[in-house]
């Protein structure tokens, strides 16, 4: 089933949310309150506007709504304190689990774990799964541990003489031993301000090292819109890079990458997209493997493993393009949360990711592919290189230690560089850090029980099937709290020619040992649910070592059957006095005809309901032609007609019922909606 989602909450800097979501790029709506402003994704403007509505609020849960609307407005322009703050007065205007939610991230993001941890604890008692948030509280504790250890790591870090108040971020090194980074400040080339953060839009700038005044890179790969996180070849000659660029007029903007190769006058050539990029996935953060021939990148494919995650492509000399179609890295890499920032040292890949456990937002990682084209399994750097904000886009300067000597002595420099980090004590937004790591004194020898035993690598899945918790147990389109184990559902394992199946206990997950470098399939079911599928590869996957037995775990949703209750499908729109399917509803329709693949058993209605604006005769043709372009989408992607049918509600059943003429756009695009209903 594919509810309306509640609001989400992860930890991103300011930076970090403006490369990893689509940019709000419509400026034809008129802001007339601060619920709109923060729909359109112009914090900036919203928080004002929402402290000014605030003061006139007198429902407690209109006063919560305001105010958590405030925090994470904070939150993503990365101003972590005043969201912690705001977050804390929402949960206690009105005991918001989802406020409750936000201020337990916003603790660990500020490294406040002990509050952190029980707030934690309290957020799986008040929806009633303490299985949702069991990770992170195991986190916390994992953090306190790592900074204890921090003195001893071997790294030193200062701040950088050219960052701004402003965000700056995402160090990469060019040829001639300067470094191009990523910034919104006022320097930027764009004479507008961006209206997610205030700032300028964001652009390519370059700089010496110990130098405070950066330049502009180059006026014809900026434009007036977004440019960032470049890489570069060896010689500087070519750049891969992001812009953000519209799919289609007064739509939000997506990310892609660009291609440029400067020319023997030492212009740069008109930029080109990278091929194989799709229309409404964002593609970030590029990255060349040290030898050149492979890029690396991050993309949020919904095929993938989850959020987003990491691809590489070859060059190909044989294909029209110059490069194969892009593959997605091992499962031991990927998450199901955010795997971003990839960049390269020699064999080494690192990546920054809020899916493995981390101190808090993003964390650096690092790993490297092993002689049978498998990866190693990720190591995070632990502080002081990471904290509980985000960190990311770490750049190795140099590595100064001989390959030929075995043990260095403590004090001996290993390697030099630079990160991005928006950490507290920085000039402002995203900071770039310079490292200095050393060899450590050596820590007290302990004993090796490992010693001289011939190790058995495993690697082991847990494989959880999971329902949804509702705010309200009967309302499908209530705010979703959390997830919760369904014990005694069943589990179809597939893989290659063979079947099995399995059942899931009453106490915890269903424990599998997997071969190495296969595929697997899984579908769940369970009476009166939905039956959904999730997949797993052992493919890439190295053995380690330190940890021979590898323990990976896999959630399968399944949803409630909510039989004739209308169920809204999110971001289903449509242009204004049309009814065909847009690229940007395609994705949300697809997914719906895999779960009608999915359970062949059931059949829906289609429904379309329009806003208040318009006469009711022409508001019913509409909506029962949108509902009807919806049933036909879905007979093309091979869903029998039978088991479809379309209604147009027009405007007689509203969302929300306000006054026509004072409803705000927030609320009529509430009222814009497209659903489908379970039918007997």
């Amino acid at each position: 089933m594919i509810p309306k989602q509640s609001i989400p909450i992860f930890a991103c800097s300011a930076a970090v949310a403006l490369l990893v979501c689509c940019f709000g790029c419509s400026y034809t709506i008129k802001i007339k309150d601060g619920q709109t402003a923060y729909a359109q994704k112009r914090y900036s403007e919203a928080i004002p506007l929402l402290i000014n509505e605030l003061a006139n609020t007198q429902l407690r849960s209109e006063k919560a709504l305001r105010e958590f609307l405030i925090g994470d407005s904070y939150r993503l322009k990365g101003e972590d304190d005043n969201a912690l703050q705001w977050f804390k007065k929402s949960y206690d205007s009105n005991n918001n689990p989802d406020a409750l939610k936000a201020w337990a991230f916003s603790l660990k993001k500020l490294q406040q774990y002990n509050t952190a941890k029980e707030a934690f604890k309290n957020l799986g008692v008040e929806i009633g799964s303490p299985y949702e948030y069991r990770k992170e509280i195991t986190a916390c504790a994992v953090a306190e541990d790592w900074l204890k250890q921090a003195p001893q790591s071997g790294y030193s870090l200062q701040t950088v003489p050219f960052n701004s108040p402003q965000n700056d971020f995402a160090p990469t090194l060019y040829a001639d031993g300067r470094i191009v980074f990523t910034s919104d400040r006022a320097l930027g080339k764009g004479a507008e301000n961006y209206a997610w953060t205030g700032n300028k839009f964001m652009d390519l700038l370059i700089v010496e090292p110990d130098e405070a005044s950066p330049q502009i890179f180059d006026n014809h790969l900026n434009t007036s819109r977004h440019e960032g996180t470049a890489c570069f070849n060896r010689t500087g000659s070519q750049v891969f890079f992001v812009r953000s660029i519209e799919a289609f007029k007064g739509n939000d903007a997506f990310c892609k990458i660009y291609f440029s190769e400067k020319n023997t006058d030492g212009a740069w050539s008109d930029p080109i997209p990278f091929p194989f990029q799709k229309e409404k996935i964002n593609y970030l953060h590029p990255a060349l493997s040290a030898d050149g021939n492979t890029l690396f990148f991050a993309a949020n494919d919904p095929d993938a493993w989850g959020g987003y995650d990491l691809f590489y492509a070859s060059r190909n000399q044989f294909t029209e393009s110059g490069w194969d179609e892009p593959q997605l890295l091992s499962r031991n890499i990927n998450s199901t949360g955010n795997e971003l920032f990839p960049t390269f040292d020699k064999d080494t890949l690192y990546f920054a990711s809020d899916g493995w456990t981390g101190m808090g937002g993003l964390d650096i990682f690092r790993t490297y592919k092993t002689d049978k084209n498998t990866w190693t399994p990720p190591q995070n750097l632990k502080a002081p290189i990471n904290s509980g904000a985000d960190d990311f886009s770490f750049v190795v300067g140099h590595n100064y230690t001989n390959a030929n000597e075995k043990s260095p002595k403590p004090g001996t420099r290993l390697r030099d560089g630079f990160f991005s980090s928006n950490r507290p004590g920085g000039k402002g937004g995203d900071d770039i850090y310079r490292f200095e790591q050393v060899v450590p004194n050596p820590k007290p020898p302990q004993s090796d029980s490992t010693q001289n035993k011939t190790l058995t690598y495993k690697i082991i899945l847990d494989v959880y099937v999971l329902e949804k918790i509702y705010l309200t147990p009967d309302d499908p389109n209530s705010k979703i709290l959390g997830r919760k184990p369904l014990p005694g559902s069943k589990l179809t394992l597939t893989f290659g020619s063979k079947k099995q199946q399995l059942v899931t206990p009453p106490d915890g997950p269903v424990r599998l040992e997997l071969t190495e470098q296969t595929d697997y399939s899984f579908t769940a079911s369970m009476d009166n649910y939905l039956s959904n599928y999730a997949r797993f590869s052992t493919k890439g996957i190295a053995k380690d070592p330190n940890n021979p037995t590898q323990i990976f775990e896999l959630e399968i949703v399944v949803d409630k059957i909510f039989r004739n209750k209308e169920i809204v499908l999110d971001n289903i729109y449509y242009d204004y006095d049309k009814w065909d399917i847009r690229p940007d509803a395609e994705p949300t329709l697809n997914k719906l005809a895999e779960v009608l693949n999915q359970n062949p058993g059931i059949r829906i209605q289609l429904g379309s309901h329009t806003d208040c604006r318009g006469n009711d005769a022409y508001n019913q043709e509409l909506s029962q032609r949108r509902a009807q372009s919806a049933v036909e989408y879905l007979i093309a992607k091979g869903i029998p007609e039978e088991r479809l049918s379309a209604k147009g509600f027009g405007e007689s059943a509203p969302a929300v019922n306000c006054a026509c003429n004072r409803c705000t756009e927030s609320e009529h695009q509430t009222n814009r909606r497209t659903t489908f209903t379970i039918l007997e």
